[in-house]
């Protein structure tokens, strides 16, 4: 894209603020301040570009010149960033030609004769409900439609319908119709002093309309259907342009102009209007219950070992209160015993101490505006970044609790670290993406952008966690509070409610049901095409995310350790990083109520990329639990005295 359209890519944006846990007030969103917008004098071009077709059936995106719409003389690629390759937008140049503040109605695009191979293509997409996008001064092209439900209120889709299919009257035979007339209606906020204005809307309203003139076709003909001349504007589609095989389609297009209060600064607000902030209030509230629940049971579980085990017992306690306050201290010679697999527990648990500081980095940066929908990509080429950047933060977090388990060989760790959660997930991703190479589809992700990010892997992501490694090795061990018997204590028959499977996957409903609700908007936004802006309150349920986790597997370590089982090592990580499982379970579910996906290629692009969602949500939440539970053992062991 040309620099001044690339500039305006920092657009600024929405933000909620931080608001304290319990204010019980809406949250108020603001812009910050951006960059300086583009002005436009009277009779200025303005350049409308196309980006990619979309569909919410079958998620596959196609290049707009992928159908034979009408080519500009010479058709040129905007230059993209690495998060929009991925999303598989494609930005081109188009043949409309927009004049600032300069209207004009019935402008004939072009008029081509479809053959069965095209007219076979424009009823595929119209099956497939593929929407046409387009941008104008870096804002989407919306379709306004009024809520019946709501007084006067509108709401806006992205991009507008390639076609639709319908009958005509007294005939059962179903047939498809191509919207071949656009009314564009392009809103600015002027400036009164200096003469110029700013661009703060770009909607359209489509029609599908059979085009009929006089005589015989050149570039002078006239339609009679819709003459500028005789101001004979087009308000319906009463006689549609069907898709048929040697059919002529001509298209057309209108272009107004409205001045508008809405200023440049507040321009997204229609397209981020947010009807459902009460919903999010609730999920908040939600988890907060959820959040005091376990406080209150972490609180009475601290009080009753630490404080009167540190006072020596008081001794009017019974003996059956004795006997099950002191079952965690009888296991003090095997509970830091080091696992086993404990080299893939310090893998796992570096990679998610890598996951956490990409994601809270990430979302502090979407709080504050700067990775917002108008800065399109942004988010993910920033994701993408911070992951091999944090890979410092993982060699270091793996090679510390390897050399507490009397681990000698780092770098063989290191690079395990670096190549295990990667590795895994590009096998995936690049088995999706062969699926979408097969389709044709311009969600593919190119083989030199496929080379960049493996040159980013193992250029600076590899090195960063060696570094990191290198450092954690070096420093002094962490030592125990109390000392390691040489033979293992057998752990006795447990009751049914502890048995490991049990418990872990108890331990995963929590944490789940603490996020369910964002989880919804999330996946809504992903996979229904529509904007996710509210970071403000993603934010606070992901400081709740991190609260249940940690407290929820504390709760349960402690149980555990009471019926003197000293095997918490894994099972800390498993008992929050279960939550993964019913988040999995939860993405099918809205596969077979919120989606109409009914393609086999479809299905398996959504199963495979919210299985990788689902994975990386088990290695953050895992290592959240694994490091609770840490902190938990160490604090106890080495606050009471072991005789």
């Amino acid at each position: 894209m040309e620099s001044r359209s690339r500039s305006m890519h920092k657009l600024t944006a929405k933000i909620c603020p931080f608001l304290f846990l319990f204010l019980a007030h809406a949250a108020h969103c603001f812009y910050l301040p951006g960059v300086a917008p583009e002005d436009f004098q009277k009779g200025d071009p303005l350049k409308v570009k196309v980006n990619k077709l979309t569909s919410i059936k079958t998620q596959l995106p196609y290049s707009y010149y992928s159908l034979p719409f009408c080519p500009p003389e010479k058709i040129v690629d905007s230059a993209e960033n690495l998060g929009e390759v991925l999303r598989g937008d494609r930005i081109e140049n188009s043949p409309y030609v927009f004049k600032m503040r300069e209207p004009h109605m019935c402008t004939i695009l072009c008029r081509i004769t479809l053959d069965a191979k095209t007219a076979k293509q424009f009823k595929e997409k119209i099956d497939d409900e593929y929407r046409v996008n387009m941008i104008l001064d870096n804002l989407p092209l919306v379709v306004p439609i009024r809520r019946l439900d709501q007084d006067s209120s509108t709401v806006y889709q992205l991009g507008y319908h390639v076609g639709l299919k319908g009958q005509y009257s007294g005939s059962k035979e179903e047939k498809y119709f191509i919207h071949n007339h656009l009314a564009f209606t392009v809103k600015y906020h002027r400036d009164p002093q200096i003469d110029s204005a700013r661009i703060v809307g770009f909607e359209v309203k489509p029609y599908s309309i059979k085009r009929e003139y006089e005589g015989k076709w050149n570039e002078k003909s006239r339609l009679t259907t819709c003459d500028p001349h005789n101001k004979r504007t087009v308000v319906n589609s009463n006689t549609p342009q069907e898709v048929e095989a040697k059919k002529e389609i001509i298209f057309t297009y209108d272009v107004e102009y409205q001045e508008s209060d809405v200023k440049w600064a507040s321009r997204w607000d229609a397209y981020l209007l947010m009807n459902d902030d009460q919903i999010h209030w609730f999920s908040i509230v939600n988890s907060l219950m959820i959040v005091l629940f376990l406080s209150g049971m972490v609180a009475m579980i601290m009080l009753r070992t630490l404080y009167r085990d540190i006072s020596r017992y008081n001794e009017l306690e019974t003996q059956e209160e004795a006997q099950e306050e002191t079952g965690w201290k009888l296991v003090h010679g095997d509970v830091f015993r080091p696992p086993s697999n404990s080299d893939l527990l310090c893998v796992y648990v570096g990679t998610g101490v890598q996951f956490l500081g990409m994601v809270l980095v990430t979302m502090i940066f979407s709080v504050f505006g700067f990775l917002s929908p108008s800065n399109r990509g942004g988010l993910m080429t920033a994701m993408l970044l911070l992951w091999v950047f944090m890979g410092i933060f993982a060699g270091y977090a793996s090679a510390r609790l390897y050399k507490m388990f009397k681990g000698a060989e780092w770098k063989k760790l290191a690079f395990r670290t670096a190549c295990m959660f990667p590795g895994i997930v590009f096998a995936i991703f690049f088995v999706l993406n062969a699926i979408i190479w097969g389709q044709k589809s311009s969600g593919a992700v190119p083989f030199g952008t496929m080379f960049a990010l493996v040159l980013m892997w193992f250029g600076i992501s590899v090195p960063l966690v060696f570094v990191g490694g290198y450092v954690g090795f070096k420093k002094p061990a962490i030592e125990d509070p109390v000392k390691t018997n040489k033979i293992p204590r057998q752990i006795p028959e447990q009751a049914w409610y502890m048995n490991p499977t049990f418990s872990i996957l108890i331990g995963g409903i929590l944490p789940f049901g603490a996020v369910f609700i964002e989880l919804f908007f999330i996946l809504t936004s992903i996979w229904l095409n529509q904007f996710y802006y509210i970071f403000g309150f993603l934010f606070l349920v992901f400081i709740i995310l991190l609260i249940t986790c940690a407290e929820i597997s504390i709760v349960l370590c402690y149980f555990q350790l009471c019926s003197e089982d000293y095997l918490w090592w894994w099972r800390s990580y498993l008992t929050s990083g279960s939550s993964a499982l019913y988040l999995f379970l939860y993405a099918t579910f809205y596969f077979f109520t919120k989606l109409e996906i009914t393609k086999l290629v479809s299905g398996l692009l959504y199963f495979g990329y919210m299985l990788i969602a689902s994975y990386a949500f088990f290695v953050l939440t895992g290592t959240i639990g694994f490091y609770a539970c840490f902190w938990f053992t160490r604090l106890i062991y080495s606050s009471v005295k072991i005789d």
